[in-house]
């Protein structure tokens, strides 16, 4: 079946849709940059770069700080009174350390470096047309993109964006209708021109501009053919090259503060009740996957060492851990967070014994050191789980009776520090919750039998505590550690930021919910984590990198912190390609204190 296109995409007689004719001046009107155009016989060479992901690094909403339903939400227009992620322009101002730092050093670390080689090829190429075409909003950010390429020295002879109504007054249903009516008028303005090249990362995007450039010369030749008829220009050789996306993310810090002003503006508007359609006010929550002793990598890779795993088993069979010693499962009651000491205090260990359950399960345990002081673990004796066989349970550590003391050459002391896994996310403001209640996703999935998640409660028979550990396990079965690459990636949840459809909004291409949709693991509130199986698969392979821009108008994990600190590994603002973002610099900082 061919491709459907847009009003204005395909072949007119060498004419715009108001039937003016194509000119240079004409086409300039389609840019925000003030070079005239070169003549019509100059060019023989179209070369259109796409922006967000291609040339430029565009931060993506963190995977490691939000839930799957909530990087969907910050994708949708609707949403917030303001347009959200790709529609806000601070969110792109705050790119690295803020515009004010970034433009003078020309935003060093976030380009694609070999696209920028191929644009400054582009440029001397005195018979090429080069331009930058992006579907973000030419009201919102014409000028902040302008300053970004100008920063590099890329004079584009083009730079466009998305107008809310083109220069003939056309409507555009979504961002790959705005390209393929622009790029026809390109096209047949620049009638000469032998061939075509676009640059784009997204493989939907790329898929449907070559099904477009198929349709576009297919009409030529039809045309050419006719009787009497004679088409307005030849047809033009084109070539689509998608390019392999390089994500970023924003400082977990900044990339807070900038999501809590987007919903300062947008409560601000509800509370005003501004025209327009009917909204919630709206507030970040956290939610709180269990509490922990938690290790730091290193000592998750010495720990891992002591794992008696029989060889010959293959990787794909095991799960790796030894990345936490667990206080208890969810919000932590705050009987017991006193008696550790409080979010952030430090305790240390000493490694006593190691063994394994039915030869699938294999932990350590440990005692405190000094051997006085006070601690609470879910288990009677303090152990870590150092890695799983694929299908067990972790808690079948707890059966564990013969410990074999740990040779002298590998007996160690490490040290942890009191904190939670963690993943933030944006709802409905609700002044009947109270504070317990707001750390499990929305009212639909809040407990619906008294004792099932009640704090209260942790050694009663009912199995309120009892059935919280047992849902730790299984949101933790799959744990992996970063470090150790182990275990596949959980189903559903972030997937992939890019959606279908032709444009940025849905499944990919179409850049609006996670691909995933809310994943299998939903459920009342303290149960599972709704968007994913693996707490430690967020960050991982299959989740990191995969996030994608949505900035349609109308488009058709996690992170454990003492506090919410956001000191996070990797360079401090600077671009992670592993999506991980960096740190504040100077230390650790409270996130709580930005939303």
């Amino acid at each position: 079946m061919p491709p459907t296109y847009g009003h204005g995409a395909l072949p007119q007689p060498g004419q715009q849709q108001n039937g003016a004719p194509l000119t240079p001046t004409a086409m300039g009107r389609w840019s925000v940059a003030s070079c005239q155009l070169p003549p019509v016989d100059k060019i023989k060479a179209l070369h259109v770069y796409d922006f967000d992901n291609t040339l430029f690094k565009t931060p993506l909403p963190n995977q490691k700080l939000w839930n799957g339903h909530t990087i969907g939400l910050l994708s949708n227009p609707d949403a917030f009174a303001n347009g959200g992620w790709w529609h806000d322009a601070r969110i792109l101002e705050a790119t690295g350390e803020g515009i004010a730092r970034e433009e003078p050093r020309a935003w060093d670390g976030w380009w694609n470096e070999k696209i920028v080689e191929l644009v400054e090829l582009s440029l001397k190429q005195k018979d090429a047309l080069t331009v930058l075409l992006t579907g973000r909003a030419e009201s919102g950010f014409g000028e902040l993109v302008k300053r970004i390429v100008a920063s590099r020295g890329l004079d584009f002879d083009m730079v466009s964006l998305k107008p809310s109504v083109g220069p003939n007054k056309e409507r555009f249903d979504n961002t790959m209708h705005f390209k393929q009516v622009f790029l026809r008028n390109l096209m047949e303005t620049y009638r000469d021109a032998e061939e075509i090249r676009i640059y784009e990362d997204r493989p939907k995007h790329a898929q449907g501009f070559r099904a477009f450039l198929q349709e576009y010369n297919k009409r030529l030749q039809a045309a050419a053919a006719a009787p009497g008829a004679s088409a307005w220009r030849a047809p033009i050789f084109a070539e689509v090259v998608q390019v392999a996306e390089l994500s970023t993310n924003l400082n977990p810090v900044v990339e807070i503060a900038e999501i809590q002003k987007l919903i300062n503006h947008h409560n601000e508007v509800v509370t005003n009740k501004v025209a327009g359609p009917r909204r919630e006010r709206l507030v970040i929550k956290k939610t709180v996957f269990f509490t922990g002793y938690m290790i730091d990598p290193s000592d998750t890779k010495q720990l891992l060492t002591l794992a008696d795993i029989p060889e010959g088993l293959p990787d794909q069979e095991l799960k790796y851990h030894a990345n936490n010693i667990m206080i208890c499962p969810r919000p932590c009651p705050a009987s017991i967070l006193d008696k550790v000491g409080g979010m952030g205090s430090k305790m240390k260990w000493e490694v006593t014994g190691t063994a394994s359950f039915d030869n699938s399960v294999w932990a350590a345990c440990l005692r405190p050191v000094p051997s006085s002081a006070r601690f609470h673990t879910d288990n009677p004796s303090p152990l870590v789980v150092l890695a799983l066989r694929k299908g067990t349970r972790p808690q079948d550590a707890g059966k564990i009776k013969n410990w074999q003391p740990v040779p002298p050459d590998k007996a160690f002391i490490f040290e942890t520090t009191v904190g939670e896994k963690v993943l933030l996310r944006i709802e409905a403001e609700d002044p009947s919750e109270n504070a317990y209640e707001s750390l499990f996703p929305s009212k639909n999935h809040k407990r619906k039998h008294a004792g099932d998640d009640s704090p209260g409660r942790g050694n009663d028979r009912s199995g309120g505590h009892a059935n919280q550990r047992r849902d730790f396990y299984q949101q933790n079965n799959n744990n992996n550690n970063n470090n150790n690459g182990g275990g596949r990636g959980g189903r559903g949840g972030f997937g992939n930021f890019r959606g279908g459809g032709g444009f940025r909004g849905g499944g990919k291409g179409n850049r609006g919910g996670p691909r995933g949709g809310h994943g299998r693991g939903g459920g009342r509130g303290g149960r599972g984590g709704g968007h994913y199986r693996s707490l430690d698969d967020v960050g991982t392979r299959e989740f990191s990198g995969t996030s994608n821009v949505v900035y349609d108008d109308n488009p058709g994990g996690g992170q454990w912190t003492p506090s919410f600190q956001g000191n996070g590994g990797g360079n401090n603002n600077r671009p992670n390609a592993a999506g991980g973002g960096g740190g504040p610099g100077g230390g650790p900082e409270n996130l709580q204190n930005y939303y």
